[in-house]
């Protein structure tokens, strides 16, 4: 499960169906990505997280079963951070 991903759209105010519609995908494909049922492909998750603007290591940190983070390949980036 992507919380990051999940706490940026509140913190913007973004519905996930107005992300969806400004991605071009269904909103069933992006409900499953921020849920950690699908991965995203590099192209995606950086259009997110321009869309969003935020670090794409930071909003596709992995949260597993334990609770613990894991990064899963991203760039490593702990913290939000603006697209200057």
């Amino acid at each position: 499960m992507y919380l990051n991903l999940k706490l940026q759209l509140f913190k913007t105010g973004m519905r996930q169906n107005r992300l969806a519609q400004l991605l071009g995908v269904d909103e069933s494909v992006l409900s499953k990505t921020v849920n950690g049922y699908r991965e995203p492909g590099q192209e995606m998750r950086k259009r997110i997280a321009t869309l969003l603007d935020c670090d794409e290591g930071w909003l596709f940190e992995r949260v597993n079963a334990a609770g613990t983070h894991s990064n899963n390949g991203a760039n490593g980036s702990a913290a939000p951070s603006s697209h200057a």
